[in-house]
């Protein structure tokens, strides 16, 4: 299995600032790459919001794997996203 070396959060940002801006999604820019890189940060409070949507698996998950791996997998991504001084 492949382990990315980009912390979740910031992939999940950049993937939205990446829908937002691209041609390929809803935006207008035929290549983005250099918009992303310069705005994702912006997206990081959705991409926040999507983590700690994803924190309890739905059922199928559930039942393909150990739910609690899962929560702890999300809540630590999640406390590595925010700063040392900042709550959830």
């Amino acid at each position: 299995m492949d382990v990315s070396t980009t912390p979740l959060v910031e992939r999940i940002a950049r993937v939205l600032t990446g829908q937002r801006i691209s041609a390929n999604g809803d935006g207008d820019q035929e290549s983005a790459a250099r918009a992303v890189d310069a705005a994702w940060k912006d997206q990081l409070p959705d991409a926040l919001a999507v983590l700690r949507t994803l924190r309890e698996p739905d059922a199928a998950m559930a039942h393909a794997g150990d739910p609690q791996v899962w929560e702890t997998m999300v809540l630590t991504a999640i406390e590595g996203a925010m700063p040392a001084n900042a709550a959830r």
